[in-house]
């Protein structure tokens, strides 16, 4: 079907800029931390908001108050998982995972590797981007929570404490 009626691009056209609206007030109230790629639950906040943007944009069945309502309650979610997460280790524990150390004074640590499903191309690679040539450069790799990868150069002197709470 290429076109149903003139009523359904009139309602796109106003209720489209209006859950929009609604959608950039919500994040500015709630703070930077609503959207940011830290960790599987925080993609899945953004990509659930994403999703009932579009349902309230497209969906006739849906009225624009109740898409609101459900921005709302995804964005409180977050916000009260994301306040929780950072007073309970408990909670912060089950919503993210900890950074896990791949490469250490140089060597491979194999079985992180395997457990975090990263090569060593791409470990070397992270290396590369960082300006270090080899792996005997670098005093670690680590995988953060969000999926990146940090990587500390060997001639740098950083502190044991920078590797507490990585695995």
């Amino acid at each position: 079907m290429i076109f149903e009626s003139w009523y359904g691009l009139l309602r796109i056209l106003v209720v489209g800029p209006l859950a929009y609206a609604a959608l950039v007030l919500l994040l500015r109230v709630s703070g930077k931390r609503t959207l940011a790629k830290l960790n599987a639950f925080d993609l899945i906040v953004t990509v659930a908001l994403g999703s009932t943007l579009a349902t309230v944009l497209l969906s006739k069945s849906v009225a624009l108050v109740e898409g609101v309502t459900g921005l709302v309650v995804l964005v409180a979610l977050q916000y009260m998982v994301a306040w929780l997460s950072v007073r309970s280790d408990w909670v912060g524990g089950l919503v993210k995972s900890e950074p896990t150390l791949l490469l250490h004074h140089g060597a491979f640590l194999p079985v992180a590797l395997r457990a975090q499903r990263v090569t060593e191309a791409e470990v070397r690679s992270a290396l590369r981007s960082s300006g270090i040539a080899v792996p005997a450069g670098a005093a670690a790799v680590i995988l953060e929570t969000d999926g990146s990868m940090s990587v500390i150069p060997r001639d740098v002197d950083f502190p044991p404490k920078l590797l507490d709470k990585v695995e």
